[in-house]
């Protein structure tokens, strides 16, 4: 689990982005994932809405990585 510092000290464009790029590998697509602009001092990530299909294969694929 992140500290408090390391949350502040990542750049949510990057996390972003990484996260993007994980998921692509995956076939997983959010169309929504973008750095939240309302609130820049938090460093939030908006993963928006998915539709359960979507929803499922991600939880597939975080299971699939837990068992390697």
């Amino acid at each position: 689990m992140a500290t408090a510092q390391q949350a502040q000290d990542t750049d949510p464009l990057a996390a972003a982005e990484a996260l993007k790029a994980a998921l692509s590998q995956a076939g997983i697509v959010l169309p929504s994932l973008a750095v939240d602009v309302g609130s820049p001092a938090l460093g939030l990530v908006e993963l928006g809405r998915v539709r359960a299909d979507v929803a499922m294969r991600l939880a597939d694929a975080l299971r699939q990585s837990g068992e390697k």
